[in-house]
């Protein structure tokens, strides 16, 4: 059987430390036979309402295989956890290979900031190209002009007199 297990970890725990925890209640998991099949960080996020004086907790979802001594295990463990003010265990009748809602939303999110850094960057090449002929414009004309010039002056003679003489 499958069960999820939602848990908020305090806010003032830093990043590593909430992944430190959660390697420790895998491990717990495991020795009594479960297995983690889907382990998510969704991050930092606002709670819906104050739980002992925080307004944001670090999210964690895991999807164990195994047991309900497994389950009763975790839940334990996740009890006596001082870091994590609160914790949800609901039993799946399906298992789903897709990331979670959250997750796919914070990797779309992620998708648009990388797809709108590469336009930028491709607009400032665009704009350093642009730059740069038009800096090279004016010295390409001068040069069509002194060229032309030169033309000019073979073609007139010297001492002004008309060359269809």
């Amino acid at each position: 059987m499958y069960y999820e297990t939602i848990f908020i970890v305090n806010p003032d725990i830093s990043q590593e430390n909430t992944e430190a925890l959660t390697d420790s209640l895998v491990e717990k998991i495991e020795k009594v036979g479960g297995r983690i099949v889907k382990r998510e960080n969704w991050g930092s996020r606002p709670l819906s309402y104050t739980i002992a004086n925080r307004k944001r907790g670090n999210y964690m979802l895991l999807v164990t295989d195994g047991s309900a001594e497994a389950i009763k295990t975790l839940e334990h463990a996740i009890s006596l956890e001082e870091r994590i003010i609160r914790s949800l265990t609901t039993s799946l009748t399906e298992l789903s290979d897709n990331p979670s809602p959250l997750l796919r939303r914070a990797q779309a999110a992620a998708k648009r900031e990388e797809v709108a850094a590469e336009e930028k960057a491709e607009a400032e090449a665009a704009a350093v190209v642009a730059a740069e002929a038009a800096a090279a414009a004016p010295a390409e004309e001068a040069v069509v002009e002194a060229v032309a010039e030169e033309k000019v002056a073979e073609a007139t003679p010297a001492d002004g007199a008309d060359a269809s003489a």
